[in-house]
């Protein structure tokens, strides 16, 4: 199985005559996971190494950064709601055999998707001295941060149009292409982190001394060499997928059509997952203001924790854009038993993956707070918060998962409503509460009942089937 490649394996099973035995059904999630999740966990890596480093600057700068980290997701996550609806259609369309309208497609995904990203960063260009006194930030912190969100809300279009690429690749099948791409965006953001933030400094081994350049730029060259992966990253994922992948590479005599009938299309399935982006990150930003209150060392401990325990995560997240792409082909090749199937594998699998990360998190906490931060208070604080997330992961990798599969089949209006309720009806009055009683431990405390509770509403609604009525 492991010669062929992900996209062609899932071809043939979704156009055969027979359901295939589960066991085969089982080595094709991993096949087409283990990709995505591998690329995670370099991100993972990538995010512990930048937070090292910026660490290394001083509670402050970290603390900048920590800031103004939320609304940073805010804005970029708006640009991925856009690219969803396109990257769903297209997995319908590979699904259904429709290559010369889906090559149309992925035209007129970029066109739609570059105008909208230009509209984020102006807006975020617009708001990026004012941000950080919005977010109850004080003077020490508030130059530093407003700094880093210009630069990342400035690169917007290369942040989001690289994404765009990566779902098209994904969508299309090819998982292995897109991640391994993904992890090299990891390696660059680490050299160009290191170049850009730190002064230029001498290095001894061996009797032998070397100097290795730097700009000292602090914050700013975090921001700097995080946007100069990207931008590296998406000119190498636009030429794979415009002329080396073979359902989608550009064809010179095919001319291009807008249709307002797909955008409709297109939108109807974003505009949830926008909603949902939105209501979601304004609730982590009311979060941070919550933290806020209580002191530099709990905003930075707030931001480092949130990092370290994307550890767990960011693998279910993995495998949710796995989930993506096999039900959404299954739903435009009009096999739902193969959708169900292949829904209730990957929940599986980020339930039993996010549970085991989970007890790595809750016995190496101590270890994973210490490879972000040298300052003792830090460490200590984040380490007791990280155990008690621990608890949620399970329930997390169901809700993630989950919403992974429910949007290949173009059904993101009751996931995002599961999301906004849980996070508005849930987490913050119980955030509210917690921290009047019990300080910073109380809104994490929070934080991981609101996840167990969206796991099982998750689940909840992948047994109903009502997501079916696309096929």
């Amino acid at each position: 199985m492991e010669k062929k490649d992900s996209g062609r394996l899932l071809f043939e099973i979704l156009h055969s005559d027979t359901r295939p035995p589960v066991f085969e059904q089982i080595k094709l999630v991993f096949f087409m996971s283990v990709p995505a999740i591998m690329a995670q966990i370099a991100s993972v890596c990538m995010q512990y190494i930048d937070a090292s480093m910026v660490g290394q600057l001083g509670a402050d700068d970290s603390a900048s950064i920590g800031l103004v980290s939320s609304s940073i997701w805010l804005l970029c996550s708006i640009g991925m709601a856009v690219n969803v609806g396109f990257t769903v259609l297209m997995a319908q369309k590979i699904g259904a055999r429709k290559y010369v309208s889906a090559r149309n497609l992925l035209k007129l995904a970029f066109l739609v998707c570059l105008a909208a990203s230009l509209l984020l960063a102006g807006a975020g260009i617009l708001v990026s001295d004012i941000l950080p006194v919005w977010l109850g930030g004080n003077s020490e912190i508030n130059r530093g941060a407003s700094e880093y969100f210009l630069i990342f809300t400035s690169a917007l279009p290369v942040l989001i149009l690289n994404a765009l690429s990566s779902g098209m690749l994904q969508s299309s099948g090819n998982m292995k292409l897109p991640s391994l791409l993904n992890m090299l965006m990891c390696l660059l953001d680490v050299v160009f982190n290191y170049l850009l933030i730190f002064p230029s400094r001498e290095i001894s081994f061996g009797g032998f001394s070397l100097v290795i350049p730097g700009c000292d730029l602090g914050i700013r060259g975090a921001a700097l060499g995080t946007v100069a992966a990207e931008a590296v990253t998406f000119a190498l994922m636009l030429f794979f997928l415009l002329f080396r992948t073979q359902q989608l590479r550009l064809r010179p005599e095919e001319r291009f059509i807008f249709s307002s009938r797909l955008v409709r299309r297109a939108f109807k399935i974003s505009l949830p997952v926008g909603f949902d982006h939105i209501a979601m990150c304004l609730a982590m930003v009311v979060s941070m203001m919550i933290v806020a209150p209580l002191g530099t060392v709990p905003i930075a401990t707030h931001s480092f924790a949130i990092t370290a325990e994307s550890f767990c995560y960011m693998a279910g997240y993995g495998i949710a854009a796995a989930a993506t792409t096999m039900v959404g082909q299954s739903i435009g090749a009009r096999r739902s038993d193969l959708a169900v199937s292949f829904a209730w594998l990957v929940t599986g699998l980020g339930v039993s993956i996010m549970t085991a990360a989970g007890i790595l998190m809750f016995i190496f906490a101590p270890l994973m707070m210490g490879l972000l931060s040298p300052v003792a208070e830090i460490r200590n604080l984040g380490a007791e918060v990280l155990r008690i997330e621990a608890f949620a992961e399970p329930l997390f990798g169901a809700s993630i998962v989950a919403a992974g599969a429910l949007r290949g089949a173009g059904d993101t209006f009751f996931p995002s409503l599961i999301n906004f309720i849980s996070m508005w009806f849930v987490r913050i009055p119980l955030s509210l509460l917690l921290a009047s009683y019990y300080g910073f431990y109380g809104i994490w405390v929070a934080m991981c009942i609101e996840l167990c509770i969206r796991g099982l509403l998750f689940l909840y609604r992948l047994k109903r089937g009502k997501w079916l009525k696309n096929i």
